[in-house]
């Protein structure tokens, strides 16, 4: 009576995923026929997790992947990683054509943030130690969808699309790459997949900090004064376009060899750290309704005496010590100790009129969707400071290990 109960559901299923996926290369539906009794009927679901529009199904890819946390010396080029597969309706398998690099590729590398990505990938905690490997990285892709999931409606195969990978997720470094469908967004027409390779994670990790966490948007940024403190980054020249488009006043703080380019983006004035203090070059400035930290560390102790008191002004720093909290502690002993810190910083400066917020990557396919309407109406324009072949990823790692980025490294993998 369970078997054919089993069999029943398993064909109103069946019906149901023939009459939703067809082979794109000649319309006609692809029906699959799945004899169950005994342990099959367990890993029906699983199977059809599975089932794909593709006609010819790959099982393994080029990609360059880490096997152990380290330095450079851990990268390792193969042709037999694991084929991304689709597990969930809502997924799409993109095509990379380019990734590009970001300084949290570097410090994933040697294993930063390593608990509590674990616990993201593994809630129950099911796997064993060390189960990421061999983790793929690159957070940045632009690509063509070859595939689409059940519930996907937004997207079809050979759509152009750009993404921030969440940390983790297997990341660009490789022929392919499978994402939910709300992170992905239609790539900017006016550009080619190297130039939108540049911009996905930069510009989710501001607007997650300057949006969602600052709170200003399109409508009430006219005229309020934005500082961003070490602005030549990929995050920084992306928040510039940005404010400037809204109609912020920028002020930045860089080194002498990046003033050109900020300028050019739009920054209404330069402070260069390399020339003197960075605070006595503020302090003739009027003050500031919002302030970006891209350095962290001992800048806080200054940078929030230049915000408006009392006019709910914040100060947001995106470097923080939750996963460095976590990496130590333990994921329930480091989150206790990030809220606790956050807390008392929060409570310290309200006290003296004035919000202290950190900031966060957010993946978010709805903010891509804006951003690349700004980037088509030439309102933002991708910084690319260097280019690199798949073949040459380590020197990629390296050039972005150096840091005194002025633009970002991308990696074209297929074109």
């Amino acid at each position: 009576m369970a078997t054919n109960q089993t069999m029943i559901t398993l064909h109103r299923v069946r019906m149901v995923a023939c009459s939703r996926w067809s082979c794109m290369s000649n319309g006609k539906s692809i029906c699959m026929s799945i004899p169950v009794s005994g342990e099959r009927a367990h890993n029906v679901g699983s199977v059809l997790r599975r089932f794909s529009t593709s006609r010819n199904r790959r099982t393994v890819m080029p990609a360059w992947v880490i096997d152990k946390y380290g330095g450079n010396e851990v990268l390792r080029f193969t042709k037999n990683a694991s084929f991304p597969v689709i597990n969930y309706p809502n997924e799409v398998i993109v095509k990379v054509h380019a990734a590009a690099l970001n300084p949290i590729d570097i410090s994933m590398r040697g294993g930063y943030g390593a608990a509590t990505l674990a616990m993201r990938r593994d809630p129950l905690n099911i796997n064993q130690s060390g189960s990421e490997f061999p983790l793929i990285l690159g957070r940045d892709v632009s690509g063509v969808i070859m595939e689409c999931g059940l519930s996907v409606t937004h997207f079809k195969p050979g759509d152009e699309v750009w993404a921030a990978i969440p940390p983790w997720k297997q990341g660009s470094l490789a022929e392919f790459v499978v994402l939910s469908g709300n992170e992905v967004s239609h790539k900017p027409k006016v550009l080619s997949h190297s130039e939108a390779a540049s911009i996905p994670y930069a510009a989710s990790t501001a607007w997650s900090a300057l949006v969602n966490t600052g709170g200003v948007n399109k409508d009430n940024c006219a005229n309020k004064r934005i500082l961003i403190i070490a602005a030549s980054g990929g995050v920084g020249t992306f928040a510039i376009q940005m404010m400037k488009a809204w109609g912020a006043h920028v002020t930045v703080t860089c080194s002498q060899n990046a003033e050109g380019l900020l300028r050019g983006l739009g920054a209404d004035h330069v402070v260069d750290y390399t020339a003197g203090n960075v605070e006595s070059q503020l302090k003739p400035l009027e003050k500031f309704d919002l302030i970006l930290d891209n350095v962290g560390g001992a800048t806080e102790q200054w940078a929030l005496g230049f915000l408006k008191p009392w006019t709910g002004a914040k100060y947001i720093t995106l470097v923080t010590p939750f996963l460095l909290n976590t990496d130590r502690l333990g994921v329930a002993d480091g989150m206790m100790q990030t809220g606790v810190t956050v807390a008392s910083k929060a409570l310290k400066h309200l006290c003296k009129g004035v919000h202290y917020r950190w900031g966060f990557f957010a993946p978010s396919g709805l903010a891509l969707d804006q951003v690349s309407e700004m980037v088509d109406a030439k309102q933002i324009r991708p910084v690319v400071e260097k280019q690199f072949s798949f073949s040459q990823v380590p020197e990629a790692f390296l050039k972005v290990e150096k840091g005194h980025a002025r633009g970002k490294t991308v990696v074209n993998i297929s074109a």
